[in-house]
Formats: structure tokens, C-alpha cells, sequence
């Protein structure tokens, strides 16, 4: 369904507005550009060299949305861009890309397995492929890289010996030899990114809202009664988790993802009742859900 997300997004910016500029996080080859092609294939996609800095550039209006990634079914929540959502920006949740994520082993030449020493990737990457590296690379050392592209590139500068986990089209793009393709260790493994804007999503009848909040005060039954606002109303929560406050040590704030629009009726009222309750409380933005790929 490519372009499919920036379609809906249309009705709620109005059309007409020319081409978008999307940052995301590059350079070229990386899952995270092959997601702004997902969202919108005929915007103009720009690269940052951080999570933050495409945060940034859309905080400026250098750009005028962010793609980031959130969390992976494997490995869990991107926490630096949880951070950034619950403490440092006013940005929105405005849509969200659900991608299959599919690792390669990148080597140059008929590099053996044997020669391998070291194995350079993104952290993310190199835990969701552990169990691989573990089996058949026992001996190589895996070294953190920027980006998966960036670690196809620490590949060919150490030169033989060395290998990389990247995609099949970081591997088309830097002239890479596959050594072995899908090496992560658990089938299905998925990317859910966000798309960040000043203004978050109209309601289109099949959406969801993230929020995130905490209490001053610890006490029995504090989350379980604000949490009961939603099942009071039949709201089905889809995900909750909880990152430090940072203010203090255990003090923490959560974060819940639940199906409808913060202006329908039912929801409107729950997120009041939390608001109620809670010390601080914010918004994180109402959106479409995006439909679940293929592997």
C-alpha cells in the first residue's frame, strides 16, 4: 500500500499543499528510508544523521514531517525516540508504517565464515540477529554502527575479515556481496515507525491515540483506576509501557496506545478522567492504524 498512509493524511492537511519534505533517517539504504517510501513515495525525502536531528529539522520547519522509528516487535521501544516523544518535543503523532524487517549478512567477495572477525551493524540490528550471529559467527566481534548502511560502509573501509547486517537494498546500493539473506532470529520481525508533525490526524473512523502520563504520588491502585477509565468504556487498549520520569528514581511514566480518536466521545472522557488523576498527562497524538504487513 504504498503512499497509502500520506493518502489519509491528505484529507486532514488539505490538498494542494505540493510535495512534502520528509526526513528520516539515513543516509540512503536504510529501513527507515524504505518506510518514508512506504508512507509517501513522491515526497521529497531528505536523511539526518540522528534520530534527533530529524526531530529537529521538523520542530524548525525544515522539513515538514519526521519518520522515525518507534519500537520493533523483537527488540521492543526505541527509547531514544520515546524520550524525545514524552520529554523534549511538542510534535505529533500523525501516522504511523508498520515494516517487515528483513536482515542480511553483507560480506565482500566469497568472504568464508571463518574469516569473519568482525560484524558491524546498527545495535538494533545486531540484537535482533543474536541468536544468528551466536550459531554461525561465534568467533567475530560485533561491532555498533550508526546505521546499517553506515555499517556496510565500516565494512569495506576494515576490509576482508569483516561483515555487516544490513538490508538488501543497502547492499544493492553500496555493492555489497549477500552472503546469507533473512537472518534474523524471529520470522515476522516488524519496524512500527511514526510520522511526526505539528498536528496530528483527523479522525478516519479506524484510529488510535498514544498518551503518556504519570502520578506524584505512588499508591495502591493508582495506575489500575486510571487505566479502568478505559475498559469503563469498552476502549480496547493496545499497548502500555513505561519509561523514568527522570526526576527521581522510581518514579516512572507511561505510555498507552488505544484504539479511537481523542475527540470521540467515549475517549474524550476517559483521557479527561486520566488527566484528573495524573501529575502530568500529554497527548501524544490521534491517527490511523496502519494495516499489518506480510513478512
Amino acid at each position: 500500500m504504498r503512499g497509502g498512509a500520506r493518502k489519509l493524511a491528505e484529507a486532514a492537511w488539505g490538498v494542494g499543499r505540493g510535495r512534502a519534505k520528509v526526513g528520516y533517517l539515513g543516509p540512503p539504504g536504510t529501513f527507515s528510508q524504505q518506510a518514508a517510501l512506504t508512507y509517501d513515495a513522491t515526497a521529497r525525502h531528505v536523511p539526518f544523521g540522528d534520530i534527533a536531528s530529524v526531530v529537529r529539522a521538523a520542530e524548525e520547519g525544515d522539513i515538514d514531517e519526521a519518520l522515525v522509528p518507534l519500537e520493533n516487535s523483537t527488540e521492543g521501544p526505541v527509547t531514544l525516540t520515546t524520550d524525545l516523544l514524552v520529554h523534549h518535543t511538542d510534535l505529533r503523532i500523525r501516522c504511523e508504517v508498520v515494516l517487515p524487517i528483513h536482515h542480511c549478512l553483507l560480506t565482500e567477495g566469497g568472504v568464508d565464515y571463518d574469516e569473519v572477525r568482525v560484524v558491524y551493524s546498527h545495535p538494533q540490528a545486531l540484537a535482533q540477529c543474536r541468536d544468528y550471529l551466536a550459531r554461525q559467527l561465534p568467533r567475530a566481534e560485533a561491532i555498533a554502527s550508526l546505521s546499517t548502511v553506515r555499517a556496510v560502509q565500516d565494512m569495506q573501509i576494515h576490509g576482508r575479515g569483516a561483515a555487516a547486517i544490513s538490508s538488501m537494498r543497502a547492499a544493492e546500493v553500496l555493492r555489497a556481496f549477500v552472503r546469507e539473506s533473512h537472518i534474523e532470529d524471529i520470522p515476522g520481525n516488524r519496524t512500527r515507525f511514526v510520522v511526526l508533525a505539528p498536528e496530528d490526524h483527523e479522525p478516519t473512523g479506524r484510529d488510535k491515540t498514544s498518551i503518556c502520563f504519570d502520578f506524584e504520588a505512588d499508591g495502591p491502585g493508582t495506575l489500575y483506576l486510571s487505566l479502568g477509565e478505559l475498559a469503563e468504556r469498552r476502549i480496547n487498549m493496545l499497548k502500555i509501557e513505561s519509561r523514568p520520569a527522570k526526576s527521581s528514581l522510581g518514579r516512572y511514566i507511561f505510555l498507552i496506545d488505544f484504539e479511537g480518536h481523542r475527540t470521540d466521545r467515549f475517549v474524550a472522557e476517559a483521557l479527561d478522567r486520566i488527566r484528573e488523576r495524573a501529575s502530568s498527562f500529554k497527548i501524544l497524538g490521534s491517527y490511523p492504524r496502519a494495516p499489518t504487513p506480510e513478512a
